[in-house]
């Protein structure tokens, strides 16, 4: 749930623990006084014995305030009289007598008069609290501006991303392109009783140009163009924010034809609640059934208005949602493909200083599985690092080293290391190369060794694929594990001890023997069968578990066996490598190949010096 920065966010509003903070003030400052006056005990005398204790001289001073008298005796104690009015004698007798005097002036209300008028200030304190302008709301806002819609109208003329501003994404754009011809021509597809398309959803992974595509399809339409967040509809106060989505769906009618966009609506689009409490009454559930009901209600308005929502889980959404007639269609924004990528890095560089002798192309081909966003990032931090250098372009050695600090993180050079440290880190790194380099056939080539900590590792060995993989065999998945314990099997070898350094590589290993057996089928004893596991409860029987648990340890247990006689069979090739990693520090693959003479692969190294 969004939290509000005007104060309804989180459980009972800001305005609602103001005004119970400022009448219990208000009380615990009435009760104060009262218990303070009954503290001050006063006894009420008559006005005949008030007289005789004066002429006595017992009374030491005296609060008058109109007919009524207060006064202390010699002895501490309080009393309370009433005097007649104008009564001359009164004053002559407290002059003769030495009293002191002090007169009151002004009404004396007592403890209920003063509670009421402090809670009338407390209710117009939280009323000017309500009813002012909210900052949220861009300072026009308050209380009955609540349930109205917070997207964000884009006239036709302000959009300037059409489908050429966005590179890739081919199969989306032609999907997006019939929307488009929908809004332009709507009476084409009316003619022959098609009915126009009323929502897409894009899904795809984050930083993919999901937005960017929506804005594109606005542009191209030329059309007005309503963006919000899925989040923005959700209020702690039920029944505002389906007011918001009856506001929006106004406001994109009477601009009709229109797109509304709406951006991680998973936010509000989950699956609703089959019962229990609070199944179909709360908040986000309410806002969901007024979204399915405009959605619904499109055939009534004259022009077309389109809804265009992105996600990148699409398995929560609530299947309400996805049926024909309302989301009619799923456009896959995926990870962009080589082509793709290239031409996004031609897009995004532009507008950066880079050198002529920059290969998009070989770039692209050294950044499988980036996203459009990791794209950009990567002109950003390879422009970043030529501006440290104060350099006059960026050149393909800061493109080098901006991949690796995506990748492997920032080189951290505060660490001191010893010697001993050094010489566990170089075989731990050579053993994980090693088994790369020895399994060509179903290992990604080696880019990379280093064993200069980045992030949190004290080293690294990195691979890049040949091409983008969409499938992966069994042969390659434990090729995998055996490459993950390579590291442990070095150390075991060389200094027959064990360390801590190699837990992430085990955890890999054990996620990767997992998934072949319960995910995969891939063995035999338990067949091609999935097993799940379900908000945290495994939906398999005990015996199951202990099957899947002796299958996961029997193929790590063989992986690491035959891993081992790799790099036993190997030796020197591993004493050599890490005696060149301490040299070293940082090989690239061509070296290493070079070095154990292995034939070399395909080097995505940007630069050849």
């Amino acid at each position: 749930m969004k939290k509000n920065k005007g104060g309804f966010g989180g459980g009972l509003g800001g305005p609602f623990n103001l005004f119970i903070f400022v009448v219990v003030l208000c009380g615990a400052i009435m009760m104060l006084t009262r218990i303070t006056d009954t503290a001050r005990e006063k006894i009420e005398i008559p006005y005949s014995e008030y007289l005789n204790l004066i002429t006595q001289d017992k009374v030491k001073k005296v609060e008058i305030a109109g007919v009524s008298v207060v006064g202390q005796l010699q002895d501490q104690k309080r009393f309370e009289t009433v005097v007649p009015e104008n009564n001359p004698e009164q004053w002559e007798i407290l002059r003769k007598h030495n009293v002191e005097v002090q007169i009151i002036t002004g009404s004396n209300l007592g403890f209920w008069p003063l509670f009421f008028i402090g809670l009338l200030l407390a209710a117009l304190l939280v009323a000017w609290y309500f009813l002012r302008p909210s900052r949220n709301a861009g300072g026009g806002g308050n209380i009955f501006s609540m349930g109205k819609s917070k997207a964000k109208m884009f006239l036709p003329s302000t959009i300037k991303d059409k489908f050429t501003s966005v590179a890739g994404a081919h199969e989306a754009k032609e999907e997006l392109k019939d929307v488009v011809d929908f809004l332009k021509n709507p009476e084409k597809y009316k003619r022959l009783g098609a009915k126009i398309t009323r929502g897409a959803l894009l899904v795809g992974e984050p930083g993919n140009g999901k937005t960017l595509l929506a804005r594109a399809v606005a542009g191209e339409a030329n059309c007005p163009f309503f963006s919000i967040s899925g989040s923005d509809f959700i209020e702690v106060f039920v029944g505002v924010g389906a007011s918001r989505v009856r506001d929006l769906f106004a406001q994109a009618r009477k601009h009709a034809p229109s797109i509304i966009f709406i951006d991680e609506i998973d936010a509000v689009g989950r699956q609703r609640s089959a019962g229990g409490f609070g199944g179909g009454h709360d908040e986000r559930e309410q806002t969901l059934n007024q979204l399915l009901t405009e959605m619904d209600g499109f055939e009534t308005a004259k022009d077309p208005v389109i809804v265009l929502a992105a996600t990148n889980r699409p398995d929560v959404l609530d299947k309400a949602l996805l049926r024909p007639g309302r989301f009619d269609r799923r456009v896959e924004v995926p990870y962009p493909d080589l082509a793709s990528r290239e031409q996004i890095l031609s897009l995004h560089a532009k507008s950066v200083h880079i050198d002529v002798k920059v290969d998009m192309k070989k770039i692209a081909r050294g950044t499988p599985g980036f996203s459009g966003a990791d794209l950009a990032n990567l002109i950003n931090e390879a422009a970043i690092i030529a501006s440290k250098n104060n350099q006059d372009q960026v050149v393909l050695e800061d493109f080098e080293q901006a991949r690796d600090k995506i990748l492997l993180g920032k080189e951290i050079k505060t660490i001191a290391l010893t010697a001993e440290d050094r010489k566990l880190t170089a075989f731990h790194e050579a053993g994980h190369a090693l088994i790369r380099l020895l399994l060509p056939k179903v290992m990604d080539p080696l880019h990379k060794v280093t064993i200069v900590p980045r992030g949190r590792a004290l080293g690294v060995t990195h691979s890049i694929p040949e091409r983008e993989k969409y499938n992966s065999n069994k042969e390659e998945m434990l090729a995998s594990i055996k490459a993950a314990l390579g590291g442990r099997i070095a150390e075991e070898i060389e200094f027959q001890e064990l360390s801590t350094g190699a837990y992430s590589d085990f955890l890999a290993a054990t996620d990767i023997a997992r998934d072949m057996v319960c995910r995969y089928g891939m063995t035999d004893a338990l067949g091609p069968v999935v097993y799940s596991q379900r908000q945290g409860d495994f939906v398999y029987s005990q015996k199951t578990a202990e099957k899947i648990d002796n299958e996961v340890k029997a193929i790590i247990e063989t992986c690491y066996t035959q891993a081992k006689a790799m790099l036993n069979q190997n030796r020197d090739k591993l004493t050599q490598l890490s005696q060149a990693l301490l040299e070293k520090e940082t090989m690239y693959a061509r070296d290493i190949y070079e070095l154990l003479g292995i034939e070399p692969r395909e080097d995505h190294k940007f630069t050849q010096e």
